[in-house]
């Protein structure tokens, strides 16, 4: 069991599938640095200083005790939390359609074979009339 394991891990497709998870771990980062970092405050300013991030339906207010600590945290429906996402899951969207795109162009596209002729040349059968003759 563990020699069919073993074949099983270094297979191509199994070391592959794993390096392409951890780099779009890595990906994943830094598209989210990207969008909570540059293109929110962007969005934004331009939605007139509004942060989305902030956008929230209070179910429940927080219960503070006496001495100033939290004993019940607030109950709330994070709206804006989702409309980041969705920003983020656009701009990831279309980082991946741009790279598919210019990698398509790129890409060496592969001549397909000649197909294979239906019957015999003219010239096969030439040469196999030229066998029968000197045969005679």
């Amino acid at each position: 069991m563990l020699k069919e394991f073993k074949a099983f891990i270094m297979t191509g497709n199994v070391i592959d599938l794993a390096v392409a998870v951890l780099l779009a771990g890595a990906v994943g980062l830094v598209v989210n640095g990207f969008v909570n970092d540059i293109m929110m405050p962007i969005v934004g300013y331009f939605a007139g200083g509004i942060d989305f991030s902030d956008f929230k339906i209070i179910l429940s207010e927080a219960v503070v005790g006496a001495d100033g600590s939290v004993v019940t945290p607030e109950s709330a429906i994070r709206y804006g939390a989702w409309i980041n996402s969705i920003i983020n899951l656009i701009i990831v969207g279309f980082v991946l359609f741009l790279i598919v795109k210019s990698y398509n162009k790129v890409r060496v596209k592969e001549e397909a074979p000649a197909p294979a002729p239906a019957g015999p040349t003219q010239e096969e059968l030439l040469a196999e009339i030229r066998d029968l003759l000197k045969k005679k």
